[in-house]
């Protein structure tokens, strides 16, 4: 079986992939201090819960956190014993390879996201993926990332925002029932959910304009689905979008000979 892990700058994703589906995910926060063995006795842990019986044979890693990969690989060669892919290393090879300027280091989610979006839905797409950034991930006809927008994310622009005005108290967002708030409150959920709204509207026409060519736009992340409740924002949303991907390039990389890192 294949263990996806996907670390984010908030949440790292743990997925079990026994060739036609996956079997659970299971999540925790990012912390680049975390030990191999703490991974394992967290993961252990959970897997007795879901009463699921693994044999782990190959690990995959997207990260964008560089300090948190030498533990997960720790982990991987210590408790399943083998090398894991790590996504946006030369070892690990992409289906197909970014176009962008020269030197640029792509983040190994947005390689992963794309993948995943055009195995599924083929080329021409924009991928609006709400992390801890909001990022906007242009895939060319031929599958490959050709650019795209990195914006502020949401709980990121309301941390901010109560962090930097004193009088201002920490919402969660949700859609509100009106644009115009009659209190507080609804007037940050207000501006903060249709603010993206609009932000996701606006790019996304740009970038149409600029790329010339029919698009289809696909929404992942965990806000994601209530974004959808806004507007006509996506063609579809993809919960599982990353750990797809990471899916497609393993099989990639072992269709090609390449069994794990070295």
């Amino acid at each position: 079986m294949l263990l996806c892990i996907d670390c984010g700058n908030t949440n790292t994703v743990f997925s079990i992939w026994d060739g036609r589906e996956f079997l659970c995910t299971l999540r925790t926060s990012t912390h680049h201090a975390r030990t191999a063995d703490a991974y394992f006795t967290w993961y252990s842990t959970l897997i007795k819960h879901y009463g699921i019986d693994t044999d782990i044979t190959d690990v995959i890693i997207s990260s964008t956190v560089p300090r948190v990969v030498f533990n997960l690989r720790v982990f991987s060669d210590r408790f399943f014993g083998c090398r894991p892919m790590v996504v946006g290393r030369p070892e690990c090879l992409l289906p197909i390879q970014a176009r962008v300027d020269a030197g640029t280091a792509v983040g190994p989610d947005r390689l992963v996201n794309s993948a995943g979006a055009f195995d599924r839905h083929g080329g021409d797409l924009i991928v609006v993926d709400f992390g801890t950034a909001t990022t906007f991930d242009v895939v060319a006809e031929d599958g490959a990332y050709v650019g795209g927008v990195i914006a502020p994310g949401v709980n990121l622009s309301l941390e901010a925002l109560h962090m930097g005005a004193a009088a201002l108290p920490h919402v969660d967002i949700s859609r509100p029932d009106k644009v115009i708030g009659t209190n507080t409150v609804q007037c940050i959920q207000s501006g903060v959910f249709w603010g993206y709204v609009g932000l996701v509207t606006g790019i996304t026409e740009r970038i149409r304009k600029e790329y010339a060519r029919p698009m289809r736009i696909i929404g992942t992340g965990g806000l994601a689905p209530l974004f959808a409740q806004g507007d006509m924002l996506f063609d579809t949303i993809e919960d599982d979008l990353t750990m797809h991907g990471l899916t497609v390039i393993h099989a990639y990389n072992k269709e090609n000979g390449i069994a794990h890192e070295q």
